[in-house]
């Protein structure tokens, strides 16, 4: 069976694959009738049926891509691991269980693996020092400081608090859109929301990093 193509958000938008900005503002309906829509895709595309694979494809190719960008930071590099992400979804679906997790929440796991796995492969770095909240402010001195003293202090948070901080302030997702990402409440995400920022910026007051680097996790 033929691989599927990655295609960048505006391009899909010309060619009228996919309507609809890029996933910030084209959001996931998280609905019974297309949580539905979505498990009977799921059971078709692991039978091999290429137009339920294209389904999870134009539902999904946006929210990965977008996750997948703010792990490598290259746009290019983005699409590549989407791409390859998708052109092996055939293969990976054989091990998703509907009961265990919900689509959205799994579909970003196997994303982030296959991310890491490509920055390993092209950058030879170890896992740790994946960039998942490094922010853009140039190559001055000061900046670097900043994304290593980021890097450090999300490293101190437990999983589970720093995927939301992550989620949150970088991928910019709502706490209702990450619950159903990771499967879980929406209360349970603010509270994760508050404890894993709460203690990020107690870290990072203890290196002394200043103000403007608080403002990363303030809002």
């Amino acid at each position: 069976m033929s691989s599927i193509t990655y295609i960048h958000p505006a391009e899909r938008a010309q060619s009228g694959v996919l309507t609809g900005k890029f996933r910030r503002t084209a959001r996931l309906v998280d609905d019974e009738a297309s949580n539905r829509a979505v498990l009977a895709a799921v059971a078709r595309a692991k039978q091999g049926d290429r137009e339920a694979l294209r389904y999870l494809y134009v539902h999904y190719a946006d929210h990965v891509y977008g996750y997948v960008t703010s792990i490598v930071r290259d746009e290019f590099e983005a699409e590549d691991v989407t791409q390859h992400l998708f052109s092996k979804l055939l293969t990976k679906l054989q091990k998703y269980e509907p009961r265990e997790v919900p689509f959205s929440a799994w579909i970003l796991r196997v994303a982030r693996n296959v991310a890491v796995d490509h920055m390993r492969q092209r950058r030879a770095i170890p896992c740790e020092e994946v960039r998942e909240l490094e922010p853009h402010h140039g190559d001055d001195e000061s900046s670097r400081h900043l994304s290593l003293d980021l890097r450090q202090a999300l490293q101190t948070l437990p999983e589970d608090q720093r995927q939301v901080v992550v989620m949150r302030h970088l991928v910019g997702l709502s706490p209702g859109e990450i619950a159903g990402r990771l499967g879980r409440s929406e209360p349970s995400i603010h509270g994760l929301h508050h404890r894993g920022r709460g203690a990020l910026k107690s870290v990072l007051a203890d290196m002394e990093c200043g103000p403007t680097i608080n403002q990363k996790v303030a809002a």
